[in-house]
């Protein structure tokens, strides 16, 4: 099984407001850099966003590692969905999201990892400006 690595950020200009998300997939010396908006979402859909679509991008099972500085997102998918299954998601934020998640993620072997956020983290600090650059997109298209 290939281990990759996803590094993934989400920015949203009001929360609700304009979003951008981006992820970079990393496989060996290979990366693979996703970006995409939305003119009207909020900061936590658009981090889940990019894990959903950095796993979406994967061609075969895989070992993922995912790297977020979203608490949302990493609690989320270690500690918290066990209950919100059990639950069907009634009363959790963004369950179409969650879904997804469940569904693009069942393929591969997958752990999430906090990092901080606007720390020196390379790879997070390239995420957040193309996040942003994206949603000041989703901004301009109005």
């Amino acid at each position: 099984m290939k281990k990759v690595q996803l590094f993934s950020d989400g920015s949203s200009l009001g929360n609700p407001g304009p979003g951008g998300y981006c992820t970079i997939l990393r496989y060996g010396k290979h990366e693979k850099i996703l970006k995409g908006s939305d003119p009207h979402t909020t900061n936590n859909r658009m981090e889940l966003v990019g894990v959903i679509e950095g796993l979406k991008a994967l061609k075969e099972p895989c070992q993922v590692t995912i790297y977020s500085d979203s608490s949302y997102v990493v609690k989320g998918i270690e500690e918290w969905l066990p209950r919100w299954r059990s639950k069907a998601f009634k009363g959790v934020k963004n369950p179409d999201l969650w879904r997804e998640f469940l569904e693009v993620s069942s393929p591969h072997r997958i752990e999430a990892c906090w990092v901080k956020g606007h720390s020196g983290h390379r790879e997070n600090e390239l995420c957040d400006k193309i996040a942003r650059e994206m949603a000041e997109r989703a901004k301009g298209s109005r």
